[in-house]
């Protein structure tokens, strides 16, 4: 499902070149679950961004499903990021403004779907993920749990077909970590998706499929 081949990150600062991602060959099949560990600055996010078309690459090829990502552009760039990909973040980005069911139907409401069928999914993606009670409640009225459910919950509004998860137990304690771990198990069955998480967890790591180190930009299995 995603390729890429010898990616590059780099920036230019006063300091000098800085190369984040130094060549990386990956390959994801449909279905599978990929976890990314690796230290602060190893370069785990920024790869995460590029696989989903938020961050472009400086050199190499992502492949999605046989596209080249970065081929797309304009309109069909923005409708494969809010299509096919499903973001979470381990700081939630909800809108702090709107309820949890106007910010799981969000992104279908950009998409131009009618106002009512995206409230609909909405209403069943937050009962899926266990927030039936709380489609009223906006993030400040909501534990970080809560919005971690509410942020997954609209990742997959959409239906993508990979879920991307950057650290998404990062701020988050034992207990509820565990609930998370389980809820994204069991997302996983359901709606067949492909999932890469990264993350500093261990015992998340050994849950998935495969485990992939991230060194100095680099990928080692």
């Amino acid at each position: 499902m995603v390729q890429t081949t010898q990616l590059t990150k780099h920036f230019t600062t006063d300091q000098g070149r800085i190369d984040v991602l130094r060549g990386i060959d990956l390959n994801i099949p449909g279905g599978d679950r990929v976890a990314i560990v690796g230290s602060s600055g190893a370069g785990k996010s920024t790869l995460m961004h590029i696989l989903g078309g938020l961050d472009s690459p400086s050199g190499g090829v992502v492949t999605f499903e046989g596209q080249d990502v970065f081929q797309l552009k304009g309109t069909a760039l923005d409708k494969f990021r809010n299509g096919s990909v499903g973001f979470v973040f381990q700081f939630h980005q909800l809108l702090p403004e709107f309820t949890a069911l106007e910010n799981v139907a969000m992104p279908a409401l950009i998409a131009g779907e009618k106002r009512g069928p995206a409230a609909d999914r909405a209403d069943k993606l937050l009962t899926e993920v266990g927030l039936g009670h709380r489609f009223h409640h906006k993030p400040g009225q909501l534990s970080g749990g809560e919005q971690q459910r509410v942020a997954i919950a609209r990742a997959l509004i959409m239906k993508p077909k990979l879920l991307l998860a950057d650290e998404p137990t990062g701020n988050l304690d034992s207990g509820t970590t565990e609930a998370i771990f389980e809820l994204l198990r069991q997302l996983h069955e359901k709606h067949g998706l492909t999932m890469v998480i990264v993350t500093h967890s261990e015992k998340l790591a050994r849950r998935m499929d495969r485990t992939l180190h991230m060194v100095d930009g680099l990928l080692v299995a």
